[in-house]
């Protein structure tokens, strides 16, 4: 058939990940290795015209490219505009070859014809293979770590919604497929959508009703983090435009909240992902490196000056250029 059909779950994955015991170097006895995970680091997207002059230098100079500046600062991006349309194997190949030679990964996120406008478009397996061929030349350079399945609010925990998330994991085998819902129905279904193989999205969102609150969720041995903002006002309003809605500095004691929720993830994870949404401004920059050193222990960073000088409070995290 040539639809996004199909629903055979794959085999579910183990909440946590076990540790095998293995000889110790000294041949007697056994030692456990450290089960702390990595974090990796970075941004929702690269591409603002806002971030010129703030996180990129004015004017964009000759031989200067965001990319490499984001690989500069972090080790992992999620790619924004394949939520828009499907990704170009051009532009993916133009990415895996500014960031060769450095511990740099992506990740993507789903397009909004299998997501939000999935009962208009009526997605077929075309479609999914042109997805699939524009993230290509990533993956098959081992540098793309998976796949954002970000849904709206809307899409609450309904049979026909869990019927439509059973056709992923059967339209994307093998591939690691991180769920986010901002509905909080869903945290009454985990272990349904661990049998479909899922790993789970924790977010921080403006929180109203129904809204899935701050939560420190591993599914599958990876764990996940985007951080919205908490701008409700603008959040909730029909009238307010997407730099809008994500216009939020976090403050130091509300990222120590989530570095707490991350050491937790790390304990049962052998990765977690940390992606900073709150994009206007370079706010999303400045947030994730005040993360990065909560996490490390509260080392020094590197700041581009142009960060520097619009956020003068980094200062206290840089390390001298």
């Amino acid at each position: 058939g040539s639809g996004f059909g199909g629903s055979v779950p794959r085999p579910a994955s183990p909440i946590t990940r076990q540790v095998p015991a293995a000889p110790s170097p000294s041949g007697g006895g056994v030692w456990i290795r450290d089960v702390t995970g990595r974090v990796r680091v970075g941004t929702a997207g690269w591409s603002y015209p806002d971030w010129e002059g703030i996180v990129y230098p004015p004017g964009k100079p000759k031989g200067f490219h965001p990319l490499v500046r984001m690989a500069e600062l972090f080790d992992v991006v999620e790619v924004n505009v394949s939520f828009y349309r499907k990704p170009d194997p051009r532009h993916s190949e133009k990415w895996r070859r500014l960031v060769e030679g450095r511990d740099f990964r992506f990740l993507f996120k789903m397009w909004k014809g299998f997501t939000h406008d999935h009962e208009t478009e009526r997605p077929t397996r075309r479609d999914v293979r042109e997805y699939l061929e524009g993230v290509a030349p990533i993956a098959e350079a081992g540098l793309c770590e998976g796949f954002l399945v970000q849904f709206p609010f809307s899409f609450s925990a309904t049979s026909a919604n869990f019927d439509h998330l059973a056709r992923f994991p059967s339209n994307f085998p093998g591939r690691a497929l991180f769920l986010e819902v901002r509905h909080r129905s869903w945290l009454d279904h985990l272990e349904d959508v661990e049998k479909l193989g899922f790993h789970f999205v924790n977010i921080d969102q403006p929180v109203g009703r129904e809204s899935v609150p701050p939560t420190a969720i591993a599914i599958g041995g990876r764990g996940y983090v985007r951080l919205h903002g908490r701008n409700a006002e603008s959040w909730f309003s029909r009238a307010a435009d997407r730099d809008a809605k994500y216009d939020y500095l976090y403050s130091r004691a509300e990222l120590a909240g989530w570095a707490e929720r991350i050491e937790k993830l790390r304990a049962s994870c052998e990765v977690v992902y940390l992606v900073t949404n709150n994009h206007y401004r370079g706010q999303a920059v400045v947030n994730a490196l005040q993360l990065q050193s909560l996490l490390g222990g509260g080392g020094e960073i590197r700041v581009p000056p142009e960060l520097l000088s619009a956020y003068p409070e980094l200062a206290e995290l840089a390390a001298p250029e």
